[in-house]
């Protein structure tokens, strides 16, 4: 029986439309594969660049330069179509981890320095007005009256800068995959977003604002006075990941603990320690560590990720290699049973 002309003509149209709203598959064609890495200033990628030193935002400390950004990418492995932006110093074992992984990753120089004047005790009345700054660090635009951080300045405009100048300087590492269509930004929705500490407070705020793919927090998010991390979010709360160490002041202080309650993620299953559950720590979004770290609290901040902190095993083997894998490549989709916030977790240590 043959099919009527008006059906085939919907049915070839329907499939058409859906190759086109399907997005693209990012394939690697590099015949020489092999792992690149690359170093450039902020400074020299965009002319619209400013240093501030009020807020100790330069291009040059010490006589050295303080602006350098980094990227690698192995066209060795299958891409993920997945661009890892790092808000903390470059760390070589955390990339070359990512990148085996088969996903792109950058390190950008953005406003941080800010933390060291306006971050400290006592706490503002304004309960998120940290947040407001790093917002604005992230976005480039005016969120605080603190400070006044132009967009080629802020994390947003740096990062898609440094990627239009990777796709130029490494075509084999197709990082033009991660310029929006319209070439006037990032593909945010390809965006992991992460980083440790100060670094991974700003990528759970910037995440509140713009949605991205995922965001991974070590050691973080901080911020224990202020109350955005409970702000309604364009980032799903089951694409946050949290990994702390227990001897860390900012968990035995329950700083991170509250604001994973406040973003919410004991909707996605239980407090899992790692060194005790085998991955996928039942779909968890919230994992800690007792790793032993001889009672260094300073070490245990450091120890959740790829660095000479980490714990190794007797054999020189980091313990928690599986931890990195599931934080930056576990499906958002699968997510754990729901639990009730931990009772044992202050939240307003305003009133501590």
């Amino acid at each position: 029986m043959k099919c009527p002309r008006y059906l085939l003509v919907a049915l070839l149209s329907s499939l058409l439309l859906r190759a086109r709203a399907a997005d693209p598959v990012l394939i690697s064609a590099d015949p020489a594969a092999r792992r690149y890495e690359f170093t450039a200033r902020a400074s020299q990628i965009d002319p619209r660049a400013l240093s501030h030193p009020e807020i100790e935002f330069v291009f040059e400390k010490d006589g050295k330069p303080a602006d350098t950004e980094r990227a690698s990418v192995d066209t060795r492995v299958a891409p993920q179509g997945k661009l890892v932006i790092w808000l903390m110093g470059y760390s070589a074992p955390l990339f070359e981890r990512v990148n085996s992984y088969g996903l792109h990753a950058i390190q950008v120089h953005y406003a941080n320095g800010w933390f060291g004047k306006f971050g400290k005790e006592p706490a503002p009345a304004d309960d998120k007005f940290l947040g407001k700054i790093r917002l604005e660090a992230a976005t480039g635009e005016d969120f605080s009256d603190q400070v006044v951080i132009p967009k080629p300045d802020g994390v947003m405009e740096r990062a898609f800068q440094f990627v239009k100048w990777l796709a130029k300087e490494n075509p084999q590492g197709r990082w033009e995959y991660f310029i929006a269509p319209d070439g006037k930004g990032l593909r945010w929705d390809k965006v992991i977003i992460s980083g440790a500490s100060h670094g991974a407070t700003t990528a759970a705020r910037f995440a509140k604002q713009v949605k991205v793919d995922r965001v991974v927090m070590f050691c973080g998010p901080r911020d224990q006075y202020e109350m955005w991390q409970g702000l309604p979010s364009a980032t799903p709360a089951n694409r946050y990941f949290g990994f702390s160490h227990v001897l860390d002041g900012g968990w035995s202080g329950d700083h991170y603990c509250r604001s994973w309650a406040l973003l919410g993620l004991h909707q996605f299953g239980p407090l899992v320690e790692v060194d005790k559950v085998a991955t996928p720590y039942g779909n968890s979004r919230r994992l800690i560590t007792a790793a032993d770290v001889k009672g260094d609290a300073k070490r245990a901040h450091s120890s959740v990720t790829p660095g000479g902190a980490a714990v190794k095993d007797a054999a020189g083997q980091f313990i928690h290699e599986a931890v990195w894998r599931y934080l930056f490549t576990h499906p958002v989709e699968a997510v754990g049973q729901p639990v009730p916030s931990d009772p044992d977790c202050l939240k307003d240590l305003r009133k501590k």
